[in-house]
């Protein structure tokens, strides 16, 4: 009897963590489409680095809670390290709704406190992210079986980030300088409401915590991960690609759903449009990941990273050299099936992207961390702290989209993905095995 109710505790833990691996997703992923709100609210010539600063506070969160984050784990064990993440998603996303309560002769107070909000759901996901997939394997037993609840999640994370533009942009429908956050609030009850969920059904669950370890004199090391000149080049590859994977889709949304000369052209419901083309988006990013497993036993990490650099410069390229100059019907995935929308060729290639991107992340880490030995935990710390990348590189793309042009600013990931093609090609090489390990 008592190992049936362990067995259906950890059903329902593991049901949970499924619930936050998607609730991150969920929370990341509803910074570009609100930005949409704030750029037409305020208009002017910075209305795309003012619709992006949200996600910028977002990602910023990452610089100042990754290390700590995972400190929490050996302090307070993994779930009161969830609950924690738990509330400070549940704030954040309720600071964000009483930013849409403010009158509209108090819009840059207003502002201001959605900006709170979403730097406070940053804590939120980069505390989550931090705890998820360890806890997640240890439900599992650890294994294969814990890896397999870990994929689960991944998938369920990549189903989110589809749905979310989707459900935001179908929300807002037309965005015009009267739309406000009141318009989201529907999603915005959604979010909160799981994640009370979330918290009272952990509250109730038993998780033990694996064996941390006392520090000893072996647990002081000589050197850090920043002795290996590989992971040193890594943490700029990963700092690069959180940047790539959302502001290419961020910056497509604020250029669809655009209806003025500098536009994507697209006339009534450009944000609805808009949303369901960067939810293709995620969705071909989802395929890829899905795609990725079967072939990674047998392609090496390095060969796939250089296979999708490449790719996804000469899509880049294509982008910005065929622009709005031709239109294409294009399949979009708009949560129950696929419809055809007519969109600027250059959708068509940044949404392909999509493809490349998805299994960026854990090729990175793995050229970064191969060789780290005892280092790798350190290793992975810093990582988390890197995804801060996701914010300041989309602002900067907007900077320049708001004085050059929306497919000009296309040049930032370009770069970016070219500096990933150097490392998978060069950088991720590992010059310092005389380091012991």
């Amino acid at each position: 009897m008592a190992s049936t109710a362990k067995q259906q505790g950890s059903i329902i833990a593991i049901i949970t963590m499924m619930f936050l691996f998607a609730m991150i997703s969920f929370v990341t992923n509803l910074a570009a489409p609100i930005g949409v709100i704030w750029k037409n609210a305020f208009q002017g010539d910075s209305a795309n680095t003012v619709g992006m600063l949200g996600n910028a506070m977002n990602f910023l969160a990452y610089l100042f809670m990754g290390i700590p984050a995972g400190k929490m784990l050996t302090k307070i064990g993994y779930k009161k390290t969830a609950l924690t993440g738990i509330v400070f998603g549940f704030c954040g996303i309720l600071v964000q709704f009483l930013s849409g309560t403010l009158e509209s002769d108090a819009r840059i107070a207003g502002f201001c406190v959605y900006l709170l909000g979403a730097f406070i759901a940053g804590f939120s996901v980069c505390i989550l992210n931090t705890v998820v997939n360890p806890m997640l394997n240890l439900l599992g037993g650890g294994g294969n079986r814990g890896n397999q609840l870990n994929l689960v999640g991944g998938t369920l994370n990549s189903l989110t980030g589809t749905l979310t533009p989707l459900f935001v942009g179908a929300l807002i429908g037309t965005v015009t300088t009267n739309t406000a956050m009141v318009d989201v609030n529907l999603v915005l009850y959604i979010a909160m409401g799981v994640f009370a969920l979330a918290f009272i059904v952990l509250l109730f669950i038993p998780i033990k915590d694996p064996e941390m370890g006392k520090t000893t004199a072996d647990t002081v090391f000589e050197h850090s991960p920043w002795a290996f000149r590989h992971f040193v080049l890594g943490t700029i590859a990963i700092f690069l690609y959180v940047g790539v994977e959302v502001g290419i889709p961020g910056t497509l949304i604020f250029y669809l759903s655009d209806t003025s000369a500098a536009g994507g052209g697209l006339g009534e419901g450009a944000a609805a449009i808009a949303g369901s083309v960067a939810a293709t988006y995620w969705f071909l990013m989802l395929v890829g990941r899905f795609t990725a497993g079967f072939i990674a036993g047998k392609v090496s990490s390095r060969a796939m990273m250089i296979a999708t650099t490449i790719t996804g410069m000469v899509l880049i390229v294509l982008a910005m050299i065929l622009g709005k100059t031709s239109t294409v019907s294009m399949p979009v995935f708009t949560g129950s099936s696929f419809s055809l929308v007519t969109v600027p060729v250059a959708a068509l290639m940044l949404v392909l992207c999509g493809l490349c991107t998805s299994i960026m992340w854990s090729s990175i880490f793995n050229l970064s961390t191969e060789g780290l030995g005892k280092y790798t935990a350190s290793a992975s710390g810093i990582f988390m702290m890197m995804v801060v990348g996701g914010g300041i590189v989309p602002l900067i793309q907007n900077f320049i989209a708001d004085n050059a042009g929306y497919l000009v600013s296309y040049l930032v990931p370009l770069v970016a993905v070219a500096y990933m093609c150097f490392y998978a090609l060069i950088g991720s090489k590992n010059i310092n095995k005389d380091i012991p390990v």
